[in-house]
């Protein structure tokens, strides 16, 4: 569990230090936030040769695949476990340990800033989107990718519904921004024009996370992820069998052959520099 005094900032960087952690956010979940990867560089413009700013890059996808279409990128991350991943990953990239927040980048360096699924993380979202205006060129656009709200993002959703009835949402962790925040339209109209941009838009991109048993998902949110694996951790021995028996009852609905298709769409956003 989270020290009382701790920030919600200082919350996130520890976990996301944990060499654990990332793994088994790399194991399981990069099969699903990598489907929504091409849709957020083409909401982005990004192309052959444009620059491209990857915040939150994590393990470095989002990068790769700019890369691979002839891009410039750079990519950041506030954890150096997820920094050294990247460069591990993809070694002819450019990886550093920074602060969305306050990016070491002069102002009108890039073409495109993206964030995949890094908004929810950030105890200042809105301080990030105005530092990604002050990078980009005139004409350039920022995009990022959240998850979608917990009726559509079902493996999500099923999660923090089986706290609610058999365990405890209030276990002390340090306030940060609503999870979900993001996860509809104008929460992100009003945050993208509030630091600058223009001609906002905002869609959803189809996920499906595959699973073996239903299992799984207890699972990984328990050891691969932060703020969710700290909550399961704080309920009780009774109420995480509760919560377990309640997933795999939720998950059989998705049950298809030998394996579970559970839904896990993005929310795409994205804007422009005018």
């Amino acid at each position: 569990m989270a020290n009382a005094s701790q920030s919600f900032q200082e919350f996130e960087r520890a976990g996301w230090e944990d060499p654990g952690v990332v793994a088994g956010y790399h194991e399981h979940m990069s099969g699903i936030t990598t489907q929504s990867v091409d849709d957020l560089l083409d909401a982005a413009g990004v192309g052959k040769g444009s620059r491209v700013l990857d915040v939150a890059t994590g393990a470095g996808y989002v990068a790769g695949a700019a890369a691979r279409r002839g891009a410039e990128p750079v990519g950041i991350d506030f954890s150096a476990a997820q920094v050294r991943m990247a460069r591990e990953r993809y070694p002819g990239l450019r990886f550093e340990q920074a602060d969305a927040q306050a990016l070491p980048f002069e102002p009108d360096s890039f073409d495109a800033v993206v964030i995949a699924f890094g908004m929810c993380h950030l105890p200042d979202p809105d301080l990030a989107l105005r530092e990604a205006f002050r990078v980009l060129k005139h004409g350039g656009r920022v995009a990022f990718t959240v998850w979608d709200t917990p009726e559509h993002a079902v493996g999500l959703g099923a999660v923090y519904g089986a706290v609610r009835a058999h365990g405890s949402m209030d276990v002390g962790l340090p306030v940060g921004p609503n999870f979900f925040l993001f996860s509809e339209s104008a929460p992100c109209t009003e945050a993208l024009r509030g630091a600058g941009f223009v001609s906002p838009s905002f869609r959803q991109v189809p996920q499906v996370w595959r699973m073996a048993t239903p299992d799984i998902l207890f699972e990984v949110m328990s050891e691969g992820t932060v703020r969710a694996s700290a909550m399961l951790r704080a309920q009780s021995p009774g109420a995480r069998e509760a919560i377990r028996a309640v997933l795999r009852q939720t998950l059989a609905a998705f049950k298809r052959g030998d394996h579970f298709e559970v839904p896990m769409p993005a929310v795409l956003a994205a804007a422009v520099k005018p």
